[in-house]
């Protein structure tokens, strides 16, 4: 810790929303302040009580304001109650200074959306792509073609501050295009019709999706677009909202979403101008880590932005996913038939082929590579059934005959051991059928093609080839040792789509490149920006941690291709200790077996109440009900939900209070089990700790009183994915740390995550357990030192008979 503690003079404070800031909220500001100016980065472990958000937001106030370094604070979190907690402290930190930071948090395009909102798009088409199409069809209709009045876009542009020379389009179109689209534009028998409505405020355009008037469209068939669309071109590609329209001048979709509904504006280009404007801005993980989503913020991702990464032990999870890209086999098959379609019409005709070829041309793709590329994907769907029937076949005999043989649930299928680099299946099945990697480096420029001529034929076709051969050039581009490849089979009853084989009445499957190790892709995204802070309640190890997200390479420096050298970027880090009076909680290591797999039985094979139980079992069953008959809540988190329903079913009848036992289930009713759990009378909680029960909930008050974790809550080893992932990390980080740095320590995260749902405040008193041999410091495989120093401190080893006695005695003392 610094020598020096801050003098209460400090310039942040002028941006410090409290009084005063908690025991180590100080430091922390002043920590985030310093990785700002070195133009690096601070990774920091600080529990419930830190004040991390508000040290984050105080810190770069402070850099935005009072420094040349920064314009804005980037806020990525994926967890929507802590998005909410930034909204709060950037109101709270507003409401203390003269001039506030302008705030928005970002929502996607779909809760955006009046149309898709409220369900007038059709039911087989996503909001996204309907509201593409829709864009591309307003954008054409209001294309400055040189009808328009150049002395109105002219004065237009002056006014807007736009080169006329740039500006494409005629904002007096797109008034027109908006005022056709209000009930007063058309016949007198719909002068009282209702007007589109949705977040509660009234648009001034008609629930239907207008058509575009006849004098406006080309041809005989009219096509539909969007008057909010058309709006926003008539402003200049301005916001009538603006940061005043929301509590202290920041911004939500409950604040912006009304007001550019009621003023006839997109939300979604509302929202996207605001953001180019603001001081801060709120987002999720997607906007920052995920190809698709960056676009978005591609105006504010740059050396002067501060970015501020929280609950940043998600990081590997859930970037790893987002640069994981599927294929799914209905795309594939959309693939082929717009390359077919095409084909199919030069057939009819030598006139039509020469038409075909002409506006391929334009693209310098040849009507040949496409004929090669509807075949390429033809021959892939049947490799793909066949390769799924097979691995069925061979997993589950005579699921022909009898479909419910086929387990509930996803399934992988790996085209190479993941326990090595070598080439996949699919790659080398190409290559033998002629398709080596100049076909598939093609399909992309093929696809944008096939798409373009589809567009300018006027057929009538939603086409996807381009993506599609986007995401297959990356299959064969892509490195075997940090990317798997493999089959997935997502389980979806086939209750109402058509499917073309057996298996897809149990599976809908798909091609999936999953990436395994997000640490080069997370170093380029923080080299792109000025500094930051990364920040959690459980990043420690530290030393791990920055090795994984990236920081420690972007520390050294590395060297380009082009042979120039990126600067070395200062990476600091730092931990505090929970702040709450230690009086008021126990904590204890319970000295058990370990709870593996191999130690414990199938707890199917196990009788509910003991009669045929090994003593594994009969020591956590012992530990378990002394936990659960502690005063209060109570919440066991066993390592997975088929241990938590024996646990559940067991203290059931071993506890007097009623017994919840989680399961998979939907977000609905996964909400209502936690609603339940804090009505009413005290009551035992049994979830999984991997389940969402034990992280992102915050028990404050009285809604938890003891919190146990059983076992460590390692992911399942065997899976192709977590072999591949642990054999990339011992590529990147040596062989002796493979197995901790991709399985141990996140799972410690989450062990560490549930425990710490149980002390919110200064007044709450509790008791927080790790149950298994494993949390003690001298065991076999022991995950001790993965806890932080003043953890350890804290917690009191003893085996399951002297538990009871523990507990009763600690609360003893508290009555």
């Amino acid at each position: 810790m610094r020598e020096t503690a801050p003098t209460g003079d400090e310039p942040w404070r002028e941006y410090f929303g409290f009084p005063e800031p908690y025991a180590n909220q100080a430091d922390a500001v002043e920590r985030a302040i310093e990785a700002g100016k070195s133009r690096g980065f601070l990774a920091m472990e600080g529990p419930c009580g830190t004040g991390k958000t508000m040290a984050a937001l105080t810190a770069g106030a402070h850099l935005v304001r009072e420094t040349e370094l920064y314009d804005r604070i980037l806020v990525v979190t994926p967890v929507k109650q802590q998005l909410k907690q930034f909204v709060d402290d950037l109101r709270t930190l507003n409401a203390g200074v003269e001039e506030p930071l302008d705030g928005i948090a970002l929502v996607g395009k779909r809760d955006l959306c009046p149309y898709g909102r409220e369900g007038k798009f059709p039911e087989d088409t996503s909001t996204h792509d309907r509201c593409e199409d829709l864009r591309e069809a307003t954008a054409r209709l209001v294309e400055d073609d040189g009808h328009g009045s150049e002395a109105a876009v002219a004065e237009t542009a002056i006014d807007a501050e736009i080169d006329d020379e740039e500006q494409w389009w005629d904002p007096r179109l797109g008034q027109d295009l908006a005022a056709a689209a209000r009930p007063d534009a058309v016949s007198q028998t719909t002068l009282g019709e209702d007007t589109l409505a949705t977040a509660g405020a009234a648009s001034p355009y008609r629930p239907s999706q207008p058509t575009a008037p006849e004098s406006m469209a080309d041809g005989d068939d009219p096509p539909l677009y969007c008057p909010f669309e058309a709006d926003w071109y008539a402003r200049d590609k301005g916001s009538p909202v603006d940061f005043s329209a929301g509590p202290e001048n920041v911004v939500t979709i409950e604040d912006y979403l009304p007001a550019a509904v009621e003023r006839g504006t997109c939300p979604h280009r509302v929202m996207s101008v605001m953001l180019d404007q603001a001081d801060v801005v709120v987002g999720n993980y997607n906007h920052l880590f995920d190809p698709g989503s960056r676009p978005l913020l591609s105006g504010v991702l740059d050396d002067s932005t501060f970015v501020v990464v929280d609950e940043a032990h998600r990081l590997e999870e859930r970037v790893r996913d987002l640069l994981s890209d599927r294929l799914g086999k209905q795309t594939i098959t959309q693939a082929r038939n717009d390359c077919n379609l095409l084909v199919q019409r030069a057939q009819q005709s030598a006139d039509r082929k020469e038409q075909v070829r002409d506006v391929l041309s334009a693209r310098e793709v040849p009507l040949d590579a496409v004929d090669q590329a509807r075949k390429f994907y033809d021959d892939l769907l049947r490799w793909l059934d066949d390769r799924v029937e097979s691995f069925l076949d061979a997993e589950h005999e005579g699921w022909r005959a009898n479909p419910e043989l086929l387990p509930e649930r996803d399934r992988e299928i790996p085209l190479r051991d993941p326990d090595a680099v070598e080439r996949d299946e699919l790659t080398e099945w190409a290559e033998q059928k002629g398709y080596d990697g100049g076909v598939w480096r093609t399909l992309a420029q093929v696809g944008t093609a096939v798409e373009d001529a589809i567009d300018q034929l006027g057929l009538a076709r939603d086409p996807v080839c381009a993506a599609v051969g986007v995401l297959a050039g990356q299959w064969w581009e892509r490195d075997h040792s940090t990317f798997l490849r493999e089959i997935e089979l997502e389980h979806s009853p086939a209750e109402r789509r058509q499917t073309d084989a057996d298996y897809e009445a149990a599976y809908t499957p798909g091609l999936l490149c999953y990436n395994c190790m997000p640490a080069t892709a997370l170093r380029e995204v923080f080299d792109g920006l000025g500094s930051g802070v990364l920040m959690s309640a459980t990043l420690e190890p530290l030393d791990v941690f920055t090795r994984v997200s990236g920081l420690d390479a972007l520390a050294a420096g590395t060297q380009r291709d082009d042979d120039t050298e990126d600067d070395a970027r200062p990476v600091r880090s730092t931990t505090y200790d929970l702040p709450f009076p230690p009086e008021n909680r126990a904590s204890y290591l319970v000295d058990a077996r370990p709870f593996t797999a191999r130690n414990r039985g199938d707890p199917e094979d196990m009788e509910p109440l003991g009669e045929n139980w090994n003593r594994t079992r009969d020591e956590y069953a012992q530990a378990l009900r002394a936990l659960a008959r502690s005063p209060g809540n109570v919440m066991i988190a066993m390592p997975n939900y088929r241990e938590a329903a024996w646990a559940g079913a067991y203290l059931d009848d071993a506890v007097e209070k009623p017994v919840l036992i989680d399961q998979a289930s939907s977000n609905e009713a996964t909400e209502q089990r936690k609603q339940q759990f804090f009505r009413g009378e005290e009551k035992v909680l049994v979830t999984s700790t991997r389940g969402t029960l034990t992280e992102g909930v915050d028990y404050d008050g009285a809604k938890l009183s003891t919190c146990a974790v059983v076992g460590v809550p390692l992911v399942n080893i065997g899976s192709p994915r977590v072999r591949a992932v642990q054999r990339a990390y011992g590529d990147a980080f040596g062989e002796d740390n493979a197995f901790e740095y991709a399985l141990t320590v996140p799972a410690v995260r989450r062990a560490r995550q549930a425990i710490g749902r149980v002390i919110r405040g200064t007044e709450e008193v509790g008791v927080r357990a790790f149950v298994g041999r494993r949390y003690t410091p001298d065991a076999r495989h022991s995950v001790f030192p993965y806890l932080p120093a003043g953890e350890r401190e804290e917690f009191t080893r003893m085996t399951p008979e002297f538990l009871a006695g523990q507990l009763d005695a600690f609360w003893s003392d508290r009555q």
